[in-house]
């Protein structure tokens, strides 16, 4: 199967580069139950005080993080031939933007546009993926989303652009709403045909 495409959109943690965030701790710490998504319950929290508490906790566990992130295998083999071949590229994460960039910079990524959840809602919504389309001028259909979670297949597929899930270990149940499923960056290369 072969995929045309004229831009690639990456998530960062667990995608591009290794990441230790102990989302069970996190949870632990501001009383999010199991089953809720982190960043929705702290939009939920009753008072700004409290918001702005849990925040804090959890930008502190991704500057901790930020620290030691270091590229998945392939990764950075993938992202330097779209860079050699002069594909735009973008980076759309949850992280917060001081974290996200440390480890962008730590690791010499060179992907100038980098999303975060300051700069637009956070995934699934497609807000941030369908601003770089219209950034870039290329139609949402020409552009791969890669993402090792299942909000990053919900906000390619919301988004209209072919979903790409990095699942290195075990298949998730949710595989199957993805359109393409690697288990390694290689296996990119030969699916992939950029068109001029």
């Amino acid at each position: 199967m072969t995929f045309r495409f004229d831009g690639v959109i990456f998530d960062l943690d667990g995608t591009l580069v290794s990441s230790e965030l102990n989302f069970q701790q996190m949870r632990l710490e501001i009383g999010c139950p199991a089953q809720e998504d982190i960043l929705t319950f702290i939009e939920q929290l009753p008072d700004q005080i409290q918001q702005e508490k849990a925040h804090t906790i959890i930008r502190n566990h991704e500057l901790q993080d930020a620290h030691t992130a270091v590229w998945l295998p392939g990764a950075q083999q993938l992202v330097s031939t779209l860079h050699a071949l002069q594909v735009p590229m973008a980076i759309v994460t949850r992280n917060f933007s001081q974290a996200a960039r440390i480890k962008l910079n730590n690791n010499r990524m060179p992907i100038n546009t980098l999303i975060t959840r300051e700069d637009a809602p956070a995934k699934p919504n497609p807000t941030a993926l369908l601003q770089i389309a219209e950034d870039w001028q290329i139609k949402p259909e020409r552009i791969v989303y890669i993402g090792d979670f299942r909000y990053d297949v919900e906000a390619a597929n919301n988004a209209n652009m072919v979903s790409c899930l990095y699942a290195p270990g075990v298949l998730p149940d949710y595989a199957h709403t993805a359109d393409l499923v690697i288990e390694h960056f290689d296996q990119l290369i030969p699916v992939m045909h950029q068109p001029h």
